[in-house]
């Protein structure tokens, strides 16, 4: 099941432009509210350099990189848990991804309506944020007053529910509650929206980007500063006209700009990174190719990605770190300086590896 960033906010914040440039998408992007209804999906690839290392080393045919799917989910609107705008439906759709990106408008346009009547981004994200939480509230209530009635044996459950909603109502998200390790499956089980990790994108205009001064911009940094989350600052508007261009358009298009990435490569990166996910790479004559894992991950579970049979009959993986394996030039180079290491079922992938597993079934 491929991990998903749904990308959020009020309307005409420029989600849907976002996602567009993300995936070079068709998803509609117009001045209205809700032009946004059923989510539009899109896998993006995930930059990464050490490949085109790599492949040029290995004198590889092809580069195959992992990838990340993003979800344009229809704007949200004061009182959505009451049924407001699209309501339920949007907050579900949010229940489905692992992380969010919260867009917040950041710029001036006459041209283009705002919801809320005005330019806030402070306010656009306590909207999004109270939303959240009442739906969490609700979520909990009616989880509280179904395990009550199940006696001694869901009292634990009770009493940790009844944190969770002291914290939400004291204007707390779930992520920020401390909570033993005991408690951690029946917190999943709950599916909280509070609880996946956010990522905000300052939707800026192309003068803020090349440094201009923006009131709503550090109004917005200022809000941001007090939790443990990223903001990126970025022109969803001038990532749109990134697209079609070649890598060389895209580089002298982004120097004038007096930027050495685009904003969608550090949002795929950083969302990469928010849901704690490393890559390893396979490496050969055909293909360098990517494979995704989450931080943590042992060598048969890793090799489980490529192929149950890779994890079922697992005997040892040979690995080489991007390092050694850029250094020394090949496999064989590495194997001779002593740089290829032999590791069992114990060893946790790291960052880079590059890895050979050896199997049988």
């Amino acid at each position: 099941m491929p991990l998903k960033c749904g990308i959020i906010g009020l309307p005409n914040v420029g989600k849907s432009m976002l996602f567009n440039a993300l995936s070079n998408g068709n998803a509609v992007s117009a001045n209205f509210p809700f032009c946004t209804i059923e989510p539009n999906e899109g896998k993006v690839w995930v930059p990464d350099k050490r490949m085109e290392l790599l492949a040029a080393l290995a004198n590889s045919k092809q580069i195959v990189p992992t990838s990340i799917e993003f979800v344009d989910i229809a704007g949200l609107v004061k009182d959505a848990h009451r049924g407001e705008g699209l309501g339920n439906k949007f907050l579900g759709n949010i229940r489905e991804v692992d992380a969010i990106v919260h867009v917040i408008r950041c710029f001036e346009d006459e041209n283009v309506e705002h919801v809320a009547g005005g330019i806030d981004p402070v306010f656009d994200k306590q909207v999004i944020e109270h939303e959240l939480r009442c739906k969490d509230i609700d979520t909990l209530t009616k989880r509280l007053e179904k395990t009550a009635k199940s006696g001694p044996k869901g009292q634990q459950e009770c009493n940790v529910l009844k944190h969770f909603l002291a914290e939400l109502e004291r204007g707390n998200d779930a992520r920020t509650i401390q909570i033993e390790d005991i408690d951690q499956p029946v917190v999943r089980d709950w599916q909280l929206l509070t609880t996946k990790p956010v990522i905000y994108f300052a939707n800026v205009d192309e003068a803020t980007l090349v440094g201009k001064k923006s009131p709503h911009l550090m109004a917005l940094q200022e809000a941001v500063a007090e939790q443990d989350a990223p903001l990126l600052v970025g022109c969803a508007a001038l990532e749109a006209q990134l697209n079609g261009l070649t890598d060389e358009e895209k580089q002298f298009f982004l120097a004038a700009y007096q930027l050495t990435e685009s904003g969608l490569t550090k949002l795929i990166q950083c969302a990469y990174t928010t849901l704690d996910l490393l890559t390893y790479f396979t490496v050969g004559p055909e293909e360098v190719r990517a494979w995704t894992i989450t931080k943590g991950t042992k060598a048969p579970q890793a090799g489980g990605v490529i192929h149950s049979d890779f994890q079922r009959g697992f005997i040892k993986a040979e690995v080489i770190s991007f390092e050694d394996y850029a250094a020394f030039k090949n496999e064989a180079a590495c194997r001779k300086a002593g740089k290829l290491r032999i590791e069992g079922k114990d060893y946790i992938v790291q960052d880079g590896d590059v890895v050979l597993f050896r199997f049988n079934v």
